[in-house]
Protein backbone atom coordinates (compact mmCIF):
# COMPACT_ATOMS: atom_id res chain seq x y z
CA UNK A 1 0.00 0.00 0.00
CA UNK A 2 1.41 3.40 -1.06
CA UNK A 3 1.90 5.95 1.84
CA UNK A 4 -0.35 9.07 2.47
CA UNK A 5 0.94 12.39 1.50
CA UNK A 6 0.89 14.59 4.44
CA UNK A 7 -0.63 18.34 3.78
CA UNK A 8 -0.52 21.16 5.99
CA UNK A 9 -3.92 23.19 6.57
CA UNK A 10 -4.69 26.21 8.03
CA UNK A 11 -7.68 28.36 7.69
CA UNK A 12 -8.02 32.02 8.86
CA UNK A 13 -10.57 32.64 11.85
CA UNK A 14 -13.46 33.88 9.30
CA UNK A 15 -13.12 30.53 6.85
CA UNK A 16 -12.58 32.64 4.22
CA UNK A 17 -8.70 31.46 3.34
CA UNK A 18 -7.12 28.30 3.48
CA UNK A 19 -3.67 27.43 2.91
CA UNK A 20 -2.30 23.64 2.12
CA UNK A 21 1.24 23.65 1.94
CA UNK A 22 3.03 19.73 0.86
CA UNK A 23 6.07 20.83 3.39
CA UNK A 24 7.11 23.36 5.60
CA UNK A 25 10.84 22.80 5.28
CA UNK A 26 12.87 24.45 2.60
CA UNK A 27 16.42 22.98 1.62
CA UNK A 28 19.26 25.56 0.63
CA UNK A 29 21.15 23.85 -1.66
CA UNK A 30 23.88 26.77 -2.23
CA UNK A 31 23.37 26.48 -5.54
CA UNK A 32 19.95 26.78 -5.38
CA UNK A 33 16.52 26.44 -2.62
CA UNK A 34 13.53 24.16 -3.30
CA UNK A 35 10.98 25.76 -4.75
CA UNK A 36 7.62 26.72 -2.14
CA UNK A 37 3.93 27.85 -3.07
CA UNK A 38 2.76 31.22 -1.06
CA UNK A 39 1.00 34.25 -1.59
CA UNK A 40 3.44 36.59 0.82
CA UNK A 41 7.01 35.28 1.44
CA UNK A 42 8.72 36.69 4.28
CA UNK A 43 12.32 36.58 5.51
CA UNK A 44 12.48 38.48 8.99
CA UNK A 45 15.28 39.34 11.57
CA UNK A 46 14.26 40.01 14.70
CA UNK A 47 17.20 41.03 17.54
CA UNK A 48 14.81 41.86 20.33
CA UNK A 49 10.96 41.67 21.21
CA UNK A 50 8.74 42.60 18.67
CA UNK A 51 7.91 46.51 17.78
CA UNK A 52 10.97 47.26 20.20
CA UNK A 53 12.98 50.34 19.19
CA UNK A 54 16.15 52.22 20.98
CA UNK A 55 17.06 55.59 20.13
CA UNK A 56 15.27 55.15 16.55
CA UNK A 57 16.55 52.02 15.45
CA UNK A 58 14.03 48.77 15.14
CA UNK A 59 14.74 45.46 16.34
CA UNK A 60 13.00 44.05 13.55
CA UNK A 61 14.21 43.73 9.83
CA UNK A 62 11.76 42.09 6.91
CA UNK A 63 15.43 40.47 5.04
CA UNK A 64 12.85 39.65 2.14
CA UNK A 65 9.49 39.92 1.61
CA UNK A 66 7.19 39.13 -1.79
CA UNK A 67 3.42 38.82 -2.69
CA UNK A 68 1.68 37.29 -5.32
CA UNK A 69 -1.79 37.69 -6.48
CA UNK A 70 -3.50 34.40 -6.45
CA UNK A 71 -6.97 35.19 -7.43
CA UNK A 72 -8.53 36.69 -9.44
CA UNK A 73 -6.09 34.34 -11.38
CA UNK A 74 -3.70 36.56 -13.69
CA UNK A 75 -2.91 33.24 -15.28
CA UNK A 76 -5.34 30.19 -16.61
CA UNK A 77 -3.91 27.68 -14.51
CA UNK A 78 -4.55 25.23 -17.03
CA UNK A 79 -1.26 26.81 -18.68
CA UNK A 80 0.45 26.65 -15.59
CA UNK A 81 3.05 24.24 -14.82
CA UNK A 82 1.87 22.01 -11.49
CA UNK A 83 3.96 20.09 -8.88
CA UNK A 84 3.01 16.51 -8.46
CA UNK A 85 1.19 17.38 -4.97
CA UNK A 86 -0.47 20.78 -6.38
CA UNK A 87 -1.96 18.19 -9.09
CA UNK A 88 -3.43 15.74 -6.53
CA UNK A 89 -4.71 18.86 -4.69
CA UNK A 90 -6.23 20.32 -7.43
CA UNK A 91 -8.46 17.32 -7.91
CA UNK A 92 -9.33 16.73 -4.57
CA UNK A 93 -10.58 20.73 -3.71
CA UNK A 94 -11.99 21.65 -7.37
CA UNK A 95 -12.70 25.15 -9.07
CA UNK A 96 -12.15 26.93 -5.94
CA UNK A 97 -7.96 25.93 -5.79
CA UNK A 98 -5.74 28.09 -6.87
CA UNK A 99 -1.92 27.00 -6.88
CA UNK A 100 0.76 29.33 -6.43
CA UNK A 101 4.51 29.16 -6.80
CA UNK A 102 7.68 31.16 -5.59
CA UNK A 103 11.54 30.51 -5.37
CA UNK A 104 13.81 31.55 -2.36
CA UNK A 105 16.68 33.87 -3.64
CA UNK A 106 19.93 32.15 -2.71
CA UNK A 107 21.04 35.01 -0.62
CA UNK A 108 18.89 34.40 2.49
CA UNK A 109 19.86 32.66 5.58
CA UNK A 110 18.70 30.15 7.01
CA UNK A 111 15.93 29.81 9.97
CA UNK A 112 17.93 30.25 13.14
CA UNK A 113 16.89 30.91 16.61
CA UNK A 114 18.55 31.78 20.19
CA UNK A 115 17.40 29.95 22.92
CA UNK A 116 15.63 32.38 25.30
CA UNK A 117 16.45 32.02 29.04
CA UNK A 118 13.65 30.88 31.76
CA UNK A 119 12.68 34.74 32.83
CA UNK A 120 12.59 35.58 29.02
CA UNK A 121 9.31 36.45 27.46
CA UNK A 122 8.07 38.27 24.00
CA UNK A 123 9.63 37.44 20.74
CA UNK A 124 13.65 36.16 20.51
CA UNK A 125 16.09 36.86 18.71
CA UNK A 126 15.68 34.97 15.17
CA UNK A 127 15.99 34.55 11.62
CA UNK A 128 12.34 33.26 10.70
CA UNK A 129 10.23 32.80 7.56
CA UNK A 130 6.21 32.47 6.94
CA UNK A 131 3.81 32.15 4.26
CA UNK A 132 1.25 34.66 4.49
CA UNK A 133 -2.26 34.24 2.33
CA UNK A 134 -5.34 37.09 3.11
CA UNK A 135 -8.20 38.88 1.39
CA UNK A 136 -8.04 42.50 0.78
CA UNK A 137 -8.68 44.99 -1.70
CA UNK A 138 -4.92 45.41 -2.76
CA UNK A 139 -1.79 43.69 -1.12
CA UNK A 140 -0.92 46.90 0.53
CA UNK A 141 -3.53 47.41 2.87
CA UNK A 142 -3.93 46.61 6.53
CA UNK A 143 -4.06 42.87 6.76
CA UNK A 144 -6.89 42.03 8.62
CA UNK A 145 -5.89 39.07 10.95
CA UNK A 146 -9.97 37.47 10.32
CA UNK A 147 -9.49 37.05 6.80
CA UNK A 148 -5.83 36.05 6.96
CA UNK A 149 -3.75 33.01 7.78
CA UNK A 150 -0.19 32.70 8.16
CA UNK A 151 2.32 29.51 8.80
CA UNK A 152 5.61 29.45 9.76
CA UNK A 153 8.41 27.66 7.30
CA UNK A 154 11.70 27.20 7.48
CA UNK A 155 14.71 27.11 5.23
CA UNK A 156 17.68 24.61 6.25
CA UNK A 157 20.65 22.97 4.84
CA UNK A 158 21.84 19.55 4.42
CA UNK A 159 25.71 18.07 4.38
CA UNK A 160 27.42 18.68 1.63
CA UNK A 161 29.24 15.60 0.20
CA UNK A 162 32.14 14.59 2.43
CA UNK A 163 34.96 16.75 1.52
CA UNK A 164 37.24 13.87 3.30
CA UNK A 165 39.33 16.07 5.33
CA UNK A 166 40.72 15.73 8.16
CA UNK A 167 40.58 18.40 9.81
CA UNK A 168 43.91 18.49 12.66
CA UNK A 169 45.85 21.35 14.34
CA UNK A 170 49.50 20.98 15.78
CA UNK A 171 51.91 23.25 17.57
CA UNK A 172 54.99 23.61 20.25
CA UNK A 173 54.87 25.57 23.39
CA UNK A 174 58.62 26.39 24.67
CA UNK A 175 58.43 27.49 28.17
CA UNK A 176 60.79 29.24 30.21
CA UNK A 177 63.53 27.29 32.04
CA UNK A 178 62.60 24.17 29.90
CA UNK A 179 65.30 23.15 27.05
CA UNK A 180 62.98 21.25 25.12
CA UNK A 181 59.57 21.91 23.68
CA UNK A 182 55.89 20.57 24.21
CA UNK A 183 54.32 19.21 21.14
CA UNK A 184 50.60 19.34 21.34
CA UNK A 185 48.20 17.25 18.38
CA UNK A 186 44.36 17.92 18.00
CA UNK A 187 42.30 15.90 15.40
CA UNK A 188 39.13 14.38 14.10
CA UNK A 189 38.07 11.51 11.98
CA UNK A 190 36.34 13.55 9.54
CA UNK A 191 35.03 16.85 8.94
CA UNK A 192 31.20 16.57 9.44
CA UNK A 193 29.49 15.20 11.89
CA UNK A 194 25.29 14.53 12.25
CA UNK A 195 23.29 16.01 14.62
CA UNK A 196 22.84 13.14 17.50
CA UNK A 197 25.96 11.34 16.34
CA UNK A 198 29.09 10.98 18.93
CA UNK A 199 32.18 13.08 18.16
CA UNK A 200 35.45 11.46 18.38
CA UNK A 201 38.56 13.44 19.28
CA UNK A 202 42.20 12.22 19.12
CA UNK A 203 44.83 13.66 21.47
CA UNK A 204 48.75 13.56 21.23
CA UNK A 205 50.83 14.83 23.76
CA UNK A 206 54.66 14.61 23.90
CA UNK A 207 55.69 16.42 26.32
CA UNK A 208 59.74 16.61 26.47
CA UNK A 209 59.87 19.76 28.88
CA UNK A 210 60.02 20.22 31.68
CA UNK A 211 56.57 21.09 32.75
CA UNK A 212 54.39 18.34 33.93
CA UNK A 213 50.92 18.75 31.66
CA UNK A 214 47.66 17.93 33.81
CA UNK A 215 44.08 19.13 33.95
CA UNK A 216 43.32 18.02 30.24
CA UNK A 217 39.86 18.55 28.98
CA UNK A 218 38.01 18.84 25.17
CA UNK A 219 34.63 20.99 24.69
CA UNK A 220 32.97 21.51 21.85
CA UNK A 221 32.14 25.13 21.44
CA UNK A 222 29.17 26.68 19.59
CA UNK A 223 30.50 30.16 17.97
CA UNK A 224 27.02 32.29 16.94
CA UNK A 225 27.78 35.99 14.77
CA UNK A 226 24.72 38.43 15.12
CA UNK A 227 25.78 40.16 12.13
CA UNK A 228 23.12 42.53 11.97
CA UNK A 229 22.61 45.62 14.40
CA UNK A 230 25.22 44.78 16.62
CA UNK A 231 27.80 42.38 15.42
CA UNK A 232 27.49 40.17 18.55
CA UNK A 233 29.94 37.33 18.98
CA UNK A 234 28.41 34.70 21.65
CA UNK A 235 30.83 31.52 22.28
CA UNK A 236 29.17 28.62 24.59
CA UNK A 237 30.31 24.99 25.51
CA UNK A 238 27.34 22.68 24.55
CA UNK A 239 29.86 19.62 25.63
CA UNK A 240 32.73 19.04 27.65
CA UNK A 241 34.78 16.22 28.56
CA UNK A 242 37.41 16.54 31.87
CA UNK A 243 39.74 14.32 32.74
CA UNK A 244 42.24 12.83 35.12
CA UNK A 245 44.70 12.62 32.43
CA UNK A 246 48.26 13.69 33.20
CA UNK A 247 51.28 13.47 31.18
CA UNK A 248 54.58 13.88 33.44
CA UNK A 249 57.43 15.57 32.09
CA UNK A 250 59.02 13.10 29.74
CA UNK A 251 56.38 10.98 28.63
CA UNK A 252 53.44 10.95 26.20
CA UNK A 253 50.14 10.34 25.85
CA UNK A 254 47.85 9.11 22.99
CA UNK A 255 44.09 9.41 23.61
CA UNK A 256 40.35 9.28 21.89
CA UNK A 257 37.92 11.22 23.60
CA UNK A 258 34.34 11.30 22.91
CA UNK A 259 31.83 14.52 23.50
CA UNK A 260 27.89 14.55 22.76
CA UNK A 261 26.98 18.32 21.51
CA UNK A 262 23.10 17.92 22.06
CA UNK A 263 20.42 20.20 22.75
CA UNK A 264 19.42 17.63 25.66
CA UNK A 265 21.93 18.41 27.36
CA UNK A 266 21.95 22.23 27.13
CA UNK A 267 18.10 22.72 27.45
CA UNK A 268 18.10 25.90 29.79
CA UNK A 269 21.47 27.07 28.05
CA UNK A 270 20.21 30.70 27.48
CA UNK A 271 21.65 32.40 24.04
CA UNK A 272 22.32 28.82 22.29
CA UNK A 273 21.31 28.93 18.43
CA UNK A 274 19.18 26.34 17.73
CA UNK A 275 17.55 25.49 13.88
CA UNK A 276 14.36 26.83 13.29
CA UNK A 277 11.36 25.41 15.45
CA UNK A 278 7.96 24.76 13.80
CA UNK A 279 5.90 24.86 16.95
CA UNK A 280 4.75 21.39 16.98
CA UNK A 281 8.16 19.62 16.70
CA UNK A 282 11.21 19.95 18.96
CA UNK A 283 14.72 20.97 17.27
CA UNK A 284 17.96 20.74 17.67
CA UNK A 285 21.87 23.00 18.07
CA UNK A 286 21.49 25.03 14.99
CA UNK A 287 23.36 23.81 12.03
CA UNK A 288 26.56 24.91 10.78
CA UNK A 289 26.03 27.70 8.33
CA UNK A 290 27.08 27.60 4.53
CA UNK A 291 27.38 30.93 2.85
CA UNK A 292 28.40 31.15 -0.88
CA UNK A 293 31.17 32.96 -1.42
CA UNK A 294 29.65 35.60 -3.39
CA UNK A 295 26.89 36.36 -0.51
CA UNK A 296 27.50 39.18 1.79
CA UNK A 297 27.86 37.83 5.61
CA UNK A 298 26.27 41.11 6.65
CA UNK A 299 22.85 39.92 5.33
CA UNK A 300 23.19 36.09 6.53
CA UNK A 301 21.42 37.77 10.03
CA UNK A 302 22.85 35.26 12.67
CA UNK A 303 25.76 32.48 11.60
CA UNK A 304 26.63 29.38 13.31
CA UNK A 305 30.33 27.81 13.78
CA UNK A 306 31.45 24.70 15.77
CA UNK A 307 34.85 24.02 16.79
CA UNK A 308 36.62 21.46 19.48
CA UNK A 309 38.78 23.07 21.57
CA UNK A 310 41.73 21.24 24.07
CA UNK A 311 42.71 22.73 26.97
CA UNK A 312 45.85 21.85 29.92
CA UNK A 313 47.20 23.15 32.70
CA UNK A 314 51.68 23.11 32.38
CA UNK A 315 52.45 23.66 35.52
CA UNK A 316 56.47 23.73 36.90
CA UNK A 317 58.92 25.21 39.93
CA UNK A 318 58.07 29.20 38.04
CA UNK A 319 54.44 28.83 37.63
CA UNK A 320 51.51 27.61 35.54
CA UNK A 321 50.10 27.98 32.19
CA UNK A 322 47.30 27.47 30.10
CA UNK A 323 48.13 25.64 26.92
CA UNK A 324 44.88 25.75 23.92
CA UNK A 325 44.54 24.16 20.72
CA UNK A 326 41.26 24.31 18.59
CA UNK A 327 39.99 22.38 15.10
CA UNK A 328 37.09 23.67 13.57
CA UNK A 329 34.28 21.26 12.47
CA UNK A 330 30.48 21.30 10.97
CA UNK A 331 27.68 20.05 12.54
CA UNK A 332 24.73 19.25 10.42
CA UNK A 333 22.02 17.21 9.13
CA UNK A 334 22.74 14.17 6.91
CA UNK A 335 21.04 14.78 3.39
CA UNK A 336 17.86 12.73 3.18
CA UNK A 337 17.08 10.00 0.70
CA UNK A 338 14.56 11.36 -2.15
CA UNK A 339 11.19 10.38 -1.29
CA UNK A 340 9.46 8.20 -3.53
CA UNK A 341 6.56 9.18 -5.93
CA UNK A 342 3.34 7.83 -4.93
CA UNK A 343 0.59 7.81 -8.06
CA UNK A 344 -2.31 7.64 -5.39
CA UNK A 345 -4.42 10.96 -4.64
CA UNK A 346 -4.29 9.53 -1.02
CA UNK A 347 -3.13 12.52 1.62
CA UNK A 348 -3.07 13.32 5.25
CA UNK A 349 -4.00 16.60 6.43
CA UNK A 350 -1.88 17.77 9.45
CA UNK A 351 -4.16 20.44 10.59
CA UNK A 352 -2.94 23.06 13.36
CA UNK A 353 -5.27 24.79 15.99
CA UNK A 354 -6.26 27.25 13.55
CA UNK A 355 -4.78 27.24 9.81
CA UNK A 356 -2.60 25.25 7.24
CA UNK A 357 -0.14 26.05 3.98
CA UNK A 358 0.95 24.38 0.94
CA UNK A 359 1.10 25.06 -2.93
CA UNK A 360 -2.90 25.44 -2.93
CA UNK A 361 -4.74 28.47 -1.92
CA UNK A 362 -8.70 27.03 -0.89
CA UNK A 363 -11.01 30.27 -1.23
CA UNK A 364 -14.60 30.63 -1.11
CA UNK A 365 -17.45 29.97 1.33
CA UNK A 366 -17.16 26.27 0.53
CA UNK A 367 -16.18 24.13 4.00
CA UNK A 368 -12.81 23.02 3.27
CA UNK A 369 -12.26 19.59 3.70
CA UNK A 370 -9.90 18.16 7.05
CA UNK A 371 -9.39 14.55 5.94
CA UNK A 372 -8.67 12.51 2.51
Amino acid sequence: MSPKHVVFKKVSRDKSVTVYMAKRDFVDHCDFVDPVVYVMLSCTFRYGRQDMDVMGVAFRRDLFLVTRQVYPELQDKEKLTHTKIQQKLLRKLGNNAFPFFFEFPDNLPCSITLQPGLSDVGKKCAVEFEVKAFCGENQDEKIDKQSSVRLTIRKIQFSPEDSKLLPSAETTFEFLMSEKPLHVKLSLPKETFYHGEPLKANVEITNSSSRNIKDISLSVEQVTHVILYSNDKYVKSVAKEETSDSVPCGTSLKQEYTLHPLLAYNKDRRGLALDGRLKHEDTNLASSSIVKQEVLKEVQGILVSYKVVLRMVASGMVGSSEVSLEVPFRLMHPKPEPAKDSESDDMVFEEFKRAYLKGVVYGDDDESPTDA
